[in-house]
This record gives C-alpha cells, sequence and structure tokens, in this order.
C-alpha cells in the first residue's frame, strides 16, 4: 500500500518499536515515494523517522500527471522524463541529501532512458536500479559522472 500521510509512518514506527524490531542495529525503515504527497512532504516524512527512501518511478511518474500507463490510450503519454516529474524526483532526491538519509530509485526510467542516470547522480542519489541488460553501461555512466564532479 502507498505511504500517504506522515502520521502513517509515525504509526508504523509506533508499532515497529512496539514488535522490538529497533532493538536490531541493522534495522532500518524505508519508505517508497510513489505518490505526489511523498513529494511535497519529503522532509516531513524524514523528520517522523525514515531512514531511506526509494523513488517508484512508475507509480509516480503515472500519478503526478494523472495517466493510466496501462490504458493503451494514455499511454504515449507516459514519460518519467517529464518536467513534474524531474522536478519532483530532483526535490526528493536533494531533501534527503540534506537530511542525510540513502535515496535511491527503482522502476522502469532508468533503464529505458540511460540519460536520466546523468541527473540522478549530479542530484546525489545514492543508488540506482536497473534491468540487468542495463547495469554495464549504468556502471559507465554513473563513473563517467562522478569523475566530473570530482574534477570540478
Amino acid at each position: 500500500p502507498f505511504v500517504r500521510f506522515v502520521d502513517e509512518v509515525t504509526r508504523l514506527k509506533r508499532f515497529f518499536v512496539a514488535e522490538g524490531l529497533y532493538q536490531f542495529p541493522n534495522f532500518k525503515l524505508w519508505m517508497m515515494v510513489e505518490v505526489p504527497s511523498n513529494v511535497f512532504l519529503i522532509d516531513k516524512f524524514i523528520d517522523a523517522g525514515i531512514d531511506g527512501i526509494s523513488i517508484g518511478s512508475n507509480d509516480l511518474t503515472q500519478l503526478i500527471l494523472g495517466i493510466d500507463r496501462d490504458n493503451p490510450k494514455l499511454a504515449p503519454q507516459f514519460d518519467e522524463r517529464n518536467e513534474a516529474v524531474l522536478m519532483a524526483i530532483e526535490k526528493v532526491i536533494r531533501v534527503s541529501c540534506e537530511k542525510g538519509i540513502t535515496s535511491s530509485i527503482c522502476g522502469q526510467a532508468p533503464s529505458v532512458y540511460p540519460e536520466l542516470t546523468e541527473n540522478l547522480v549530479k542530484w546525489g542519489i545514492t543508488s540506482v536500479s536497473v534491468s540487468p541488460d542495463m547495469i554495464d553501461e549504468t556502471r559507465r555512466i554513473i563513473a563517467d559522472v562522478e569523475a566530473k564532479l570530482n574534477q570540478s
């Protein structure tokens, strides 16, 4: 299920504490960023105790654009490179960096649009999930961008 409201995180965290999960030093509470409210309130979600986020680019794109990607009439308009979607992804990554938590992205975007990976790295993403056939190219892109960033 989607995490839509900050109080859902607060309640989940209380539940996990009551169940003893925080007694394990490696336990981390991560959240999928998949709905617009996650983007608008990302700082509050993090302040509520999120240790890391993973941006679900497929659902986030669908819900920002109001497009059902499975509808043949609307699917051609589904594009993770849409300006509004990119602004949302950038905001989430930048706030995550500022707050010192891990950020990652999953979904089709980095595999289908490898040029997006360059922006993700520039914005400060911690990890990128891609399809197996894109691993080598993605590693190369990340290494190139990081080398350029280290030179400047």
